[in-house]
């Protein structure tokens, strides 16, 4: 038996049977409420069944599927609270955790790619998978010179998995908008697709990881582990222990809280100033928090994970992101809306007003906009539900928008942390990160003026 279900047959059908069942169970739901059952009961029942069905087969399928339902997850927080409980199980199940395939399979992708002796490059080496994501699990080991070390191997067939599934669930992507007010689903699905190869590349992947484990090489706030060894199919890299997100999420501490989204602020903005790298798959199955001083939290790092998705962006984040945060902030309506149209934001074929583009991103940045800002889930809820209201104004402009191909990726993680930072609902310094290492947010300074005297 395959442990990646991977024959498109078997795949496709799973995946189409999704939409059948989301109209089966809405069928049901009425037929209860036909009996004399309470809407909110029956709703309820409706979303938690859909949600298991769901998330069920995303994470039996791994590939695609499951790489689709983890960007999903991170935008739990935008959920309406009355639906929010039945999925939020669901989706985080998707966060750190997948079916594991067989360890006879395990060890023959092993013996292929590292050879024949494999074992003896380990002093230990753990058949019982320590995680397992969408295109690989990882295994915990030792390597021969006594480092601890994660070993990522890459399910076999896990390329054509990935196109299959990411291809069929464009095709009922509008089923899936529901899920996430205000959320273009395609799109999501089409960036994901376009980027398969690159995930698949455990080369790129070893390079993006080992310049941010170089940059951040004794740096009291973020830790990347170091690369040991790569080849085909599978990544050897330094262990690290610590709290999975997912755990602060759930059980952490407001003190915990608090360091993990200031330091998953910081790493989005100062990863890519610092390494010309933007890590783009930002869920928290992807980072730890590293204990430090046992009485507070104040000097714990965050361990940063999984660099198979990066943007390469050479001089950092595009400057008119700053610049058109600060003028945004500033009031200068005028010129957020000629750089937002110089810059592919709004196409030549369409007239705003200025002013309404400035109502409508002010509420959108205003954690920038205090010194400390308090990221939560009803936040989160009411901006999405202001631009995916169709009576609202903000969702009328918001459709005349356009998001240029080069600020996608960009785009995408931006939101993604924001929704794990209203999970964790930290408060966070965010403009403190902002004026530090975002191009453009920090007003030039006038130059001097020569003095006349001395001249």
């Amino acid at each position: 038996m395959s442990d990646l279900p991977r024959k498109a047959v078997t795949r496709t059908a799973k995946l189409a049977a999704l939409p059948l069942g989301f109209a089966g169970r809405a069928t049901w739901g009425l037929g209860k409420r036909i009996v004399g059952e309470s809407a909110e009961i029956v709703g309820r029942e409706l979303q938690q069944r859909t949600a298991e069905q769901l998330f069920k087969v995303l994470g039996e399928l791994k590939g695609g599927a499951m790489k689709f339902g983890q960007a999903l997850s991170v935008f739990e927080s935008a959920l309406p609270e009355e639906v929010a409980g039945p999925y939020r199980a669901a989706l985080t199940k998707l966060q750190d955790a997948a079916p594991p395939m067989p360890t006879r399979t395990v060890h023959a992708v092993l013996r292929e790619r590292l050879g024949e002796d494999w074992q003896e490059l380990f002093l230990e080496f753990e058949d019982k998978p320590a995680a397992a994501a969408s295109i690989g699990q990882v295994h915990r080991g030792v390597w021969h010179d006594g480092r601890e070390v994660a070993v990522k191997v890459q399910y076999p067939g896990a390329g054509d998995a990935l196109l299959s599934d990411l291809n069929q669930l464009s095709r009922f992507a509008r089923l899936l908008g529901p899920l996430i007010p205000g959320m273009d689903i395609k799109p999501l699905i089409t960036e994901l697709r376009d980027r398969v190869s690159e995930e698949l590349d455990y080369a790129l992947e070893a390079q993006a990881q080992q310049v941010h484990a170089e940059e951040f090489a004794g740096d009291p706030d973020v830790l990347v582990p170091a690369v040991v060894h790569q080849c085909e199919q599978v990544l050897i890299t330094e262990w690290i222990d610590g709290i999975p997100l997912s755990e602060i999420i759930s059980d952490g501490t407001q003190e915990q809280r608090d360091r993990a989204g200031q330091l998953l602020a910081r790493f989005l903005f100062s990863g890519p100033a610092r390494t010309g790298l933007l890590h783009a798959d930002p869920h928290p199955g992807n980072f730890r928090l590293l204990p430090g001083d046992a009485d507070s939290a104040e000097d714990w790092q965050l361990g940063v994970l999984d660099f198979g998705t990066v943007d390469r962006l050479p001089g950092g984040l595009p400057t008119p992101i700053g610049d058109s945060l600060r003028m945004t902030l500033d009031g200068d309506a005028e010129s957020v809306y000629e750089l937002l149209c110089a810059e592919g934001f709004v196409k030549e074929s369409i007239d705003l007003d200025p002013d309404a583009v400035l109502d409508y991103l002010l509420p959108i940045i205003e954690p920038a906009q205090v010194e400390e800002f308090t990221f939560t889930r009803n936040w989160m809820r009411s901006q999405a539900a202001r631009i995916a209201d169709p009576r609202s104004p903000a969702y009328q402009l918001g459709k005349q928008l356009n998001l240029p191909p080069a600020y996608l990726l960009i785009h995408r993680v931006t939101l993604s942390t924001i929704g794990v930072l209203c999970q964790l609902g930290a408060t966070v310094r965010l403009r403190e990160e902002l004026l530090e290492w975002l191009p453009g947010f920090l007003p030039e300074k006038p130059e001097p003026k020569e003095d006349a005297a001395g001249a």
